[in-house]
């Protein structure tokens, strides 16, 4: 694929075929965007751009007509419904009531240029029925006939086409899912897919869902390409992919990143389609700083394992990342939280170890700190899902990999060459009450692995209590990291949140996914002269939320915690140090010089610490 194309063509976002989603596919999407309108009929043969014949769940029929439900039989099928809102509910409904429009009002923008159009007519069998002719409104009633018009109905094509003139419009065939009846032949879509020779009779393409290209098993993994693309090639017809929508179920190999199953289809080494119909204009454009990892690769593997942090690396993380938490013996670790309850199976073995400490969180768990490291081996890391529902992260990694000490964390990054390591300290203060100096094991385990006394490998150090970040003043070679919380609309697509981001100039990106930040940061979209130009959000841009008050400023109280607390008396981890001494395993040690300096933030500091609250994609 030519990079430097970015993209193909489009359907429709928001509430489908408003005038709104038109202008926003155009005002968002590459030069050359084509405008999708699925074309309806009134009764009096009037045509207009709705998804589907049934009004009931793309328009607000049901408040002007709640008695006019009525129920008609299309191509075989009884429908019930209005035949003349948000028509996926999970999508925002503000919008909602925006008008729609006709292929008139699409043929140009809102500047009086001309578009390029597709007009799609289905249920052309039914209309006739009850005598509408799609096909006069479009030979009598269009001045120009759009660049494509498209069908899932042979008899409609087979009819327009003589009748074309010297128009230039293509014909293309669509075709719908495999086990259904193609009106005309009575013949099943997926049949008709082995026999395209019989679809270059009278049409130049065809679009086909993407699951005809790529199919995807029911484990929602990827399964080996059809010949249809290079079989379609071979005899002159187009091929154009349907069904790419950000918010749709992905399969696990894209790891949520809807631009990769783009690229999947256009640039890949056996074929690539002649364009694809999505949602999502935006990010279809797109297809053609640093990168931190957060947990590792931790939306493909159980976070901070030493299989994520091995992903995290060849999916091109510059900086991998470890939120170092303590067993009751002393030993640190990486782990996402002291809670293990979401993290491992520790609800399996430890469910009657399970307390309230409102110093770290406000509900029960099993802490990290009430166990010991060997409890802690005995139980099997767990991927953990941040979304609600079905949308979860790949079952079949759901306990793979296995736990890594911080010191073997640091020996992975200098093995592995990695720009830098990102080390993440929270509840110090709790920590020291229960004998556990996080910081001053932290500090001896950098020492240790000599990344105080060098400069080529970065060392970050991230943590919410200025006393933590206090505690490393002294070794200047090492950047502290204080960290916020920061929320915006990004339409879906994390290409564009990233993009919200790098328009403000910060220092790296703390991502679930480096592999999509890889793909963001490398992309030809991201530079200046691109034929298309990822796009950043402007606040308030789609939706103008009531005003807020201006914040007070912040004074140094704000932000400057107190002192961390003396370490207290621990047996347990001390036995352990003791028995410990001969082996390999990290103990407690004192913590860095102390010093009454008060702590300052740059603002390049503050940049990157945004960027860092952000956790992109995972939140």
């Amino acid at each position: 694929m030519d990079d430097s194309k970015c993209t193909w063509w489009i359907l429709w976002l928001f509430p489908a075929s408003s005038q709104p989603a038109y202008d926003f596919a155009l005002d968002s999407s590459i030069l050359g965007t084509i405008l999708y309108c699925n074309l309806h009929f009134t009764k009096d043969n009037e045509g207009f751009c709705i998804p589907q014949i049934n009004l009931q769940n793309a328009t607000t029929i049901e408040e002007f007509d709640p008695k006019g439900a009525k129920t008609y039989n299309v191509n075989g099928r009884d429908i019930h419904g209005y035949f003349v809102r948000q028509n996926i509910f999970t999508r925002q409904g503000v919008f909602d009531g925006a008008p729609i429009v006709g292929p008139f009002q699409l043929a140009e923008d809102r500047n009086g240029k001309p578009t390029r159009l597709w007009l799609n007519i289905e249920n052309d069998m039914f209309y006739k029925q009850h005598k509408i002719i799609p096909e006069t409104f479009l030979l009598e009633q269009l001045n120009v006939l759009p660049e494509f018009i498209s069908s899932p109905e042979i008899g409609f094509l087979r009819s327009i086409g003589p009748k074309l003139g010297n128009a230039k419009t293509k014909l293309v065939f669509t075709f719908l899912e495999e086990n259904e009846l193609e009106p005309t032949t009575n013949v099943t879509y997926g049949s008709l897919a082995k026999n395209l020779t019989t679809i270059k009779s009278f049409a130049s393409g065809i679009v086909v869902p993407k699951e005809y290209i790529w199919p995807v098993n029911k484990a929602r993994i990827l399964q080996p390409a059809t010949t249809i693309v290079q079989d379609a090639h071979k005899i002159g017809l187009a091929v154009y992919a349907s069904g790419f929508a950000n918010d749709n179920f992905l399969s696990y190999n894209y790891s949520y990143d809807p631009t990769r199953e783009y690229l999947q289809f256009i640039d890949n080494s056996q074929f690539s389609v002649d364009g694809v119909l999505s949602d999502f204009p935006s990010t279809a454009s797109e297809a053609i700083g640093l990168i931190i990892s957060h947990n590792g690769a931790s939306g493909d593997f159980p976070g901070a394992t030493d299989l994520a942090y091995q992903k995290a690396v060849d999916d091109g993380a510059d900086i991998i990342d470890c939120s170092v938490q303590m067993s009751k013996d002393g030993i640190a670790f990486c782990s996402d939280r002291a809670d293990l309850m979401k993290t491992t199976t520790a609800a399996t073995l430890y469910i009657d170890q399970s307390t309230n400490v409102p110093e770290v969180q406000s509900t029960d768990g099993i802490f990290s700190f009430d166990l010991t490291w060997s409890q802690i081996q005995s139980l099997k890391p767990q991927i953990e899902s941040f979304f609600e529902g079905n949308l979860v992260r790949n079952p079949a990694n759901k306990n793979s990999g296995k736990f890594v000490t911080l010191s073997e964390f640091l020996e992975l990054a200098k093995t592995k060459a990695v720009t830098g390591v990102l080390i993440s300290i929270q509840n110090a203060p709790f920590l020291a009450s229960k004998g556990l100096d996080i910081v001053g094991t932290v500090s001896a385990a950098l020492s240790n692995a000599t990344f105080d006394k060098q400069s080529t490998q970065k060392v970050l150090i991230q943590s919410d209590d200025s006393s933590v970040l206090l505690k490393f003043k002294d070794i200047p070679s090492y950047q502290r990291v204080t960290t916020e919380n920061l929320i915006f609309d990004y339409l879906s697509d994390p290409y564009v949140e990233l993009t919200t981001f790098n328009s403000l100039q910060v220092d790296g990106f703390v991502t679930d996914y480096p592999a999509t930040v890889n793909s963001f940061v490398r992309s030809t979209c991201t530079t200046n002269g691109s034929a298309y130009l990822i796009p950043p959000v402007q606040p308030g841009f789609l939706y103008e939320a009531d005003p807020v008050a201006e914040p007070p400023l912040l004074s140094s109280a704000d932000v400057v915690d107190p002192p961390l607390p003396a370490i207290a008396k621990n047996d347990t981890a001390q036995s352990a140090n003791d028995s410990a001494s001969t082996s390999d395993a990290p103990a407690s040690a004192p913590a860095p010089k102390s010093s009454s300096t008060t702590i300052t933030v740059s603002t390049q500091g503050l940049l990157f610490a945004a960027m860092v609250a952000l956790l992109t994609i995972f939140t």
